[in-house]
């Protein structure tokens, strides 16, 4: 497989740096870590017209939000809108870790982003970032006039950790337990926890993201292995997909999820859900927050918002 030469180059600074491995580490020294990561990776944030930390009442206190305006939008303009959750594997990640990205597509898709904060494992381990994030969105969407947001032009998203979460969300607004979503955007996301698709098997050494820390990962996050099959775990799971939102799923080739994301793009499709699938055969897990050396992610964000516009009409 061939492999972007902006991503080698990170591949080759992560080895000059002698960063060890997420799944050698403690959750606490890897968030450290991936903190740390973000001067050296991602561009400087852009300007947005407007930012604002906010809070939703959640199932065991409240959840921290963070909503971003468009640059050049007009102030009380009801604007569509992007509940993004934040990838990390489920343990790694906050409001900082992913504010460079939610201000470039608030700008490029001409749109509000709201980037919700749930609780992290293994302080809080399945289902509790499930249960953080419907409560978040639920809040987000019933709260619209206030938040200068228009809930009938509304989407989820997320990236890895957060793609599996924005494909939870969209089941459970099939389902009537949130408000109506209009589309999904799932960023290589974890579709799968069983960790049974051959890209686990190709993936196992040499990248920021193999299956040995998936599995780390996935053992944080899971209090048992019978979760696995519980939907709101693996979508890919779930009895069906008919009925849910049009999405967007992106993978990429150098990646354990590959596979997996690309079944959930093809039954998405067999099911009767209108779905792009992208995949970039030259890119590795987690190149969207990479952007200051991998080029190639200001090219997906225009991508994604560019399909965001079209989501909503």
């Amino acid at each position: 497989m061939i492999l972007d030469p902006d991503a080698q180059c990170v591949l080759d600074m992560i080895k000059a740096a002698g960063r060890p491995a997420f799944n050698t580490l403690s959750p606490a020294e890897a968030r450290g870590f991936f903190a740390a990561g973000r001067t050296v990776m991602q561009p400087d944030p852009p300007e947005v017209a407007e930012l604002r930390d906010l809070e939703a009442p959640g199932p065991n206190g409240p959840v921290k939000l963070r909503l971003y305006r468009a640059a050049g939008s007009v102030a009380g303009t009801a604007l569509p809108v992007l509940v993004y959750y934040h990838g990390g594997g489920w343990v790694l990640g906050d409001l900082d870790s992913h504010d460079q990205v939610c201000r470039a597509i608030a700008n490029a898709a001409g749109c509000c982003v709201v980037a919700v904060d749930y609780r992290l494992a293994p302080e809080v381990r399945f289902p509790g970032a499930i249960a953080d994030s419907a409560a978040a969105t639920r809040w987000i969407l019933n709260n619209a006039a206030s938040l200068g947001i228009d809930p009938a032009r509304a989407a989820v998203g997320g990236d890895s950790a957060g793609g599996n979460i924005a494909a939870v969300m969209a089941l459970m607004a099939r389902d009537g337990y949130l408000p109506e979503i209009r589309f999904q955007l799932l960023i290589y996301p974890v579709t799968d926890m069983g960790m049974g698709h051959e890209s686990y098997q190709r993936i196992t050494e040499g990248y920021p993201l193999v299956a040995s820390t998936m599995r780390w990962f996935i053992d944080h996050y899971l209090p048992s292995p019978a979760d696995v099959a519980d939907w709101r775990a693996s979508p890919l799971r779930a009895a069906t997909l008919t009925g849910v939102a049009p999405a967007m799923v992106v993978t990429c080739a150098h990646d354990p999820l590959c596979d997996e994301g690309m079944e959930y793009a093809r039954r998405l499709n067999r099911e009767g859900v209108a779905v792009t699938h992208l995949h970039y055969n030259d890119q590795m897990h987690g190149f969207l927050t990479m952007g200051k050396i991998i080029r190639a992610s200001q090219s997906l964000i225009e991508t994604v918002a560019a399909a965001l516009r079209r989501g909503w009409g």
